[in-house]
């Protein structure tokens, strides 16, 4: 190499050291001060109390980042170098860095101040109080001398202020938890929880890392429930399995009837259709009674499926809470998990015989035992009535029913339809005179037949 270029080299290496840039130095011997070996034409010296977390430790060999406080040597012909300066210079640049980047940085809470603490992340930065933690702080004093991580949420440049937030870390992490922990869920699973609240439409359960999700009404039982309350209370330990993971929205779906098999698979199997069974009404309705068979298993007794004659005004005439009953099994949709009952087909239908007994055309005596609007209902015998619309009661205009008829009254009817599909049997009262005449035409024929003869 030309002496030129080394001395070029020299030139460009002296010009790094002056006042206020950083070096690095080496550690020669320790005496009242540190002295230092930085590459310049003269050694340096740092003062001993700048190295105070490593008094102990100071050794020929140990290298430093140091700040070049002055070129002029001292009588000794020294350098003087700053260590503390150099730690300043360093931290600002590593806490810019945890800012700009958003990461965390490790400190020691040093002490209250007004609204809040002093921190020591390499400078003092400003902790408030309500940064302090993610729950109210009830006892500042039990977080003086402790280390943890915090996020750098405000920088001042210019001041050289910092504020940093404990609380936004733990937030994060609590986060990053939940996170991790919902991508290790998976269908099927089951998980401990406690039930944290219930609503109408079912119970939220929290489980670990702080995931709460919803356990369904329609998901707690096989066997029909009206409310959670039913099943659950807040504060119960509760083990459920999981249905679904959403990682997008961060929800969670739970099931507590899953856990157990369900009794629709084989209830084809079980109960047949054509099969007698017994089952306890649990529901009335106005068009029906709902009727369980064992636990999760529970049909409909339509109101058409009481009586094959059709007087059944309410199931509450025929059937209460708690009865328990003979039905027969007369429709299974498993996949809709519906069963219907029959509590008439019990019995032979008597309607191909009411046909017959009662054919179009006949006069028939019977009693009122029910009047409407529209008309009264004429009870033919125990079981069987027919209609006797207000248009077939007279010939001359009546507003209702009960300006021709009583309660209880025993009169004479024509048989004017019978629909033995829809149990219905249509009476005529004004039609008997004209019956009469035609009766009467009947007997005056036969009559001249008889004296032609």
């Amino acid at each position: 190499m030309k002496d030129r270029d080394v001395g070029k080299i020299l030139e460009e290496k002296l010009q790094c050291f002056k006042p206020g840039s950083m070096i690095k130095g080496t550690v020669i011997r320790v005496d009242k001060e540190v002295i230092i070996d930085f590459g310049y034409k003269t050694e340096g010296y740092v003062p001993k109390e700048e190295f105070k977390s490593q008094q102990d430790k100071i050794e020929p060999g140990q290298e430093f980042d140091l700040i070049v406080e002055s070129l002029d040597p001292d009588p000794n012909g020294l350098i003087l170098l700053s260590k503390e300066k150099a730690d300043i210079m360093l931290n600002w640049e590593k806490i810019e860095r945890h800012f700009e980047q958003d990461i965390p940085i490790e400190g020691t809470i040093l002490q209250r101040v007004k609204g809040g603490f002093k921190v020591d992340i390499g400078i003092l930065a400003f902790l408030p109080g309500s940064q302090t933690d993610i729950k109210p702080v009830t006892n500042p004093s039990l977080f003086v001398n402790t280390k943890s991580l915090f996020k750098i949420i405000k920088i001042d440049r210019q001041r050289k202020n910092v504020v940093v937030s404990r609380r936004k870390y733990l937030e994060e992490e609590k986060e990053e938890k939940k996170r991790e922990y919902l991508q290790k869920l998976e269908k099927g699973m089951i998980v401990k929880g406690k039930v944290k609240n219930l609503v109408d439409y079912g119970a939220f359960i929290e489980i670990e890392n702080n995931v709460v999700g919803l356990l369904h009404l329609n998901d707690m039982s096989w066997s029909r429930i009206t409310h959670p309350s039913q099943m659950l209370s807040v504060g119960e330990d509760i083990e459920v399995m999981v249905l679904d993971v959403n990682m997008e929205k961060q929800v969670v779906s739970f099931g507590l009837k899953q856990k157990t098999r369900n009794p629709w698979d084989d209830v084809e199997t079980k109960y047949p259709v054509g099969s007698i069974v017994e089952g306890k009404v649990v529901n009335i309705t106005d068009y029906g009674a709902f009727i369980k068979l064992e636990d999760g298993i529970e049909g409909l007794l339509h109101i058409s499926e009481f009586s094959w004659t059709g007087r059944v005004r309410h199931p509450s005439d025929m059937v209460a809470m708690g009865d328990t009953l003979s039905l027969k099994v007369i429709d299974i949709k498993k996949e809709e998990q519906k069963i219907s009952f029959s509590l008439r087909q019990l019995e032979p239908n008597p309607w191909p015989e009411i046909v017959k007994k009662y054919p179009v055309g006949s006069v028939v005596k019977g009693k009122v035992y029910h009047i409407t609007d529209f008309g009264a209902f004429i009870e033919l015998e125990k079981g069987i009535d027919g209609l006797l619309h207000i248009s077939n009661i007279s010939d001359a205009p009546i507003k209702h029913p009960s300006e021709v008829l009583r309660k209880g009254q025993k009169l004479d009817v024509i048989v004017l339809e019978i629909d033995p599909e829809g149990k219905k049997i249509s009476l005529g009262l004004k039609h008997l005179g004209e019956f009469q005449k035609l009766s009467d035409q009947e007997d005056e024929n036969e009559s001249d037949n008889k004296e032609n003869i």
